[in-house]
């Protein structure tokens, strides 16, 4: 068994209920759910979004290879709601690199494995410099040494707190 770490976020009208059914749809997918974070709340970043978005680390254990876990994330992700054609749309009307969405699942660690292909990268290459993503992960997993970074997690959402806080 394999320990996959994701990452889910929305800014759909409804978030807290599309996480949650995202995140009984992982279970079914992917493997057993073995901790989930509360759900955490960020102002969209990387983009100019009307809502807020609401993000949950779920960690799992898994007989699927990396791989296997990112098709099954896109298909929860698809069986959700999330239409890729309609936020192509949105990023070309704003010239955004990113979009308001029905709900996002991001594969963040998969055991200590660095994984670096043209359909996926682990761990997550922007984790570091994500608040909205460090808060959730360090719920579960604080004390886990990011596997190319060689330290917790805990000090690196310490560090870029304190980076964030300077420039306010």
């Amino acid at each position: 068994m394999s320990r996959v770490v994701l990452l889910t976020g929305s800014n759909a009208p409804q978030s807290e209920s599309v996480l949650h059914r995202t995140a009984q749809i992982l279970a079914r997918r992917i493997g057993s759910l073995e901790c989930a974070s509360q759900i955490y709340y960020s102002e969209p970043w990387g983009f100019h979004a009307e809502r807020m978005f609401a993000n949950q680390a779920l960690l799992f254990t898994t007989t699927l290879s990396p791989v296997e876990v990112l098709d099954e994330a896109l298909g929860a992700e698809q069986e959700v709601g999330r239409d890729r054609a309609q936020e192509q749309v949105e990023k070309s009307l704003t010239g955004e690199r990113y979009a308001s969405r029905e709900v996002d699942v991001d594969v963040m660690f998969y055991d200590d494995e660095v994984i670096n292909t043209s359909r996926l990268t682990v761990p997550h290459p922007l984790l570091h410099v994500r608040e909205f993503a460090l808060q959730p992960l360090c719920e579960v997993m604080a004390d886990y040494r990011h596997p190319v970074l060689g330290r917790e997690l805990k000090d690196i959402y310490e560090e870029l707190k304190g980076a964030v806080a300077q420039t306010k």
